[in-house]
């Protein structure tokens, strides 16, 4: 199985390679974006339908809106950038990465809910405004949000490689002898000191507090899409189908930013079944969460500037 594992992380990391070299991805992105235009047109279609109260309009729609969100998930964004970054950068189960992409999109949909009916019934906006304040001053916030995960991620990196220990056991006693998953727990060995705390413990310590701020950065800056969405349908009194059609959004999402999670788990648990000893990898865990901090700022640098 640790073969297996190791074996899928080096395909994943081969093929996202060839992909960028060639171009692939630059390809997929463009296709993305244009399939995008597409759907707002055959959305547009769809609330005319809503409104002439046709046989499965409220269906059609929310399907629609699910194919949406798959698809505006799959063109740039920085959903996939967060949670794909936490997947490599913590040894986080399945389930859990799961539930973060989840709840992540859920809460981004959420937010185009509030942002829209806070606007219409409290402060009586525009949809100009509507849209002004998500992809300006909502954005600004999301992408300050990234910096500071970054550099959270970043320094939590610097702190595991700082941590790990860098010495040779003396009488030819290492970790390998205790086998690649197991570290020495609250024992101490020949050498005369703890070697901190074994897989299990480094586990319990990724708690729901460290996605907290990940799903916040992707919840603040809602879909405008979705904005559009809200305002059409409200005000065609489709109040129900705009809020189902963009939680569908919400979902399809959240299908993509779980693949793009999984691809980096792969590429860890790669790392992982390498056969390297506990301490050895709680470097490379540290190194990855520099590296993963390091994009994170970097990119949250960069789009400040483009919108400050």
């Amino acid at each position: 199985m640790r073969k297996l594992t190791l074996a899928a992380g080096v395909l994943v990391a081969a093929v996202l390679a060839i992909a960028w070299l060639g171009g692939w991805i630059d390809w997929l992105t463009y296709a993305a974006i244009n399939a995008q235009r597409e759907f707002q047109t055959a959305l547009a279609g769809a609330i005319d339908r809503l409104r002439a109260a046709e046989p499965g309009a409220t269906l059609g729609l929310v399907g629609l809106c699910f194919g949406y969100g798959v698809l505006h998930a799959a063109g740039p964004g920085h959903g996939k950038l967060l949670v794909g970054g936490y997947a490599l950068a913590n040894r986080a189960r399945a389930a859990r990465l799961v539930a973060i992409a989840l709840a992540a999109s859920l809460a981004q949909a959420a937010t185009a809910v509030v942002l829209v009916y806070a606007g219409v019934l409290l402060f009586s906006w525009t949809s100009r405004q509507m849209v002004g304040m998500a992809e300006q001053s909502m954005t600004v916030a999301s992408y300050a949000a990234i910096g500071a995960i970054g550099l959270f991620v970043g320094i939590r990196g610097l702190k595991a490689l700082a941590a790990a220990p860098d010495h040779a056991h003396a009488g030819g006693h290492s970790h390998s002898e205790h086998g690649p998953y197991r570290g020495h727990g609250d024992h101490a060995c020949a050498c005369g000191h703890s070697h901190g705390p074994d897989l299990a413990s480094v586990e319990r310590v990724r708690t729901l507090r460290d996605a907290l701020p990940v799903i916040a950065a992707v919840a603040v800056r809602p879909c405008t899409g979705a904005i559009f969405l809200l305002i059409l349908c409200w005000r065609i009194g489709a109040d129900a189908a705009g809020i189902a059609g963009t939680f569908a959004m919400g979902l399809g999402t959240a299908l993509v930013t779980v693949g793009a999670a999984f691809l980096a788990m792969t590429m860890r648990e790669g790392a992982w079944a390498s056969g390297l000893d506990t301490d050895t990898m709680r470097r490379v865990m540290g190194g990855a969460g520099v590296l993963v901090g390091l994009i994170l700022v970097s990119t949250s640098a960069l789009m400040l500037r483009v919108y400050l």
